[in-house]
């Protein structure tokens, strides 16, 4: 039995739906209604742009969703058979590891921030992760869809962000996200 069904039977027994169990007591950081996952702002080439991974690292399809007043930004995953976990996470039952989803986050919070100049770098590592949660699988077949606001930011020092990830509106993952500066030359012009 695939584990989205194993998931939803437990959820049922206990008389939950799976959407009231995925968003139980969360305040969501955008209503679904204010975005369209068909409406495509940035796809690959444009967010090549402004985040440096390449190949097998680029987590990021798509974003849908810019608000720099809010400060919010929302994009997505799309989980393929063809990642490069599939063999190894778990043999048998893929399972996109929990800091791949983390990642997209990431890279959402990147191209966000490199977009729109918020943290005034070249070029933003990955410096931190806070209140990890993750809640539901991600499988193959998945769109792994991120939304992500600024709550902190120090120019040219840090930026936090906290982050949802849902598949088909449930909640999947949840946590902070911190950006820092990398000194000017380090990725050596490779994007």
């Amino acid at each position: 039995m695939p584990w989205r069904t194993l998931l939803n039977v437990a959820a049922a027994s206990r008389g939950l739906q799976t959407e009231e169990r995925s968003l139980a007591g969360k305040e969501l950081i955008l209503e679904f209604s204010e975005y369209d996952l068909d409406r495509i702002v940035s796809g690959p080439e444009e967010i090549r742009r402004y985040n440096p991974q390449r190949f097998e690292m680029e987590q990021l399809d798509a974003v849908v969703f810019e608000d720099t007043e809010r400060f919010i930004c929302v994009g997505y995953k799309n989980v393929t058979d063809q990642e490069f976990w599939i063999r190894g996470h778990m043999p048998g039952m893929p399972l996109m590891p929990g800091v791949v989803m983390c990642e997209t986050a990431a890279q959402l919070s990147g191209y966000f921030a490199k977009k729109f100049d918020l943290l005034g770098a070249d070029d933003i590592a990955l410096g931190g992760m806070e209140d990890i949660r993750i809640r539901e699988p991600v499988v193959p077949g998945d769109r792994l869809v991120i939304v992500l606001q600024r709550i902190r930011l120090r120019r040219g020092a840090v930026i936090v962000c906290k982050f949802q990830g849902f598949v088909d509106r449930k909640l999947v993952v949840e946590g902070k996200i911190k950006g820092v500066p990398l000194p000017s030359g380090v990725l050596g012009g490779s994007h």
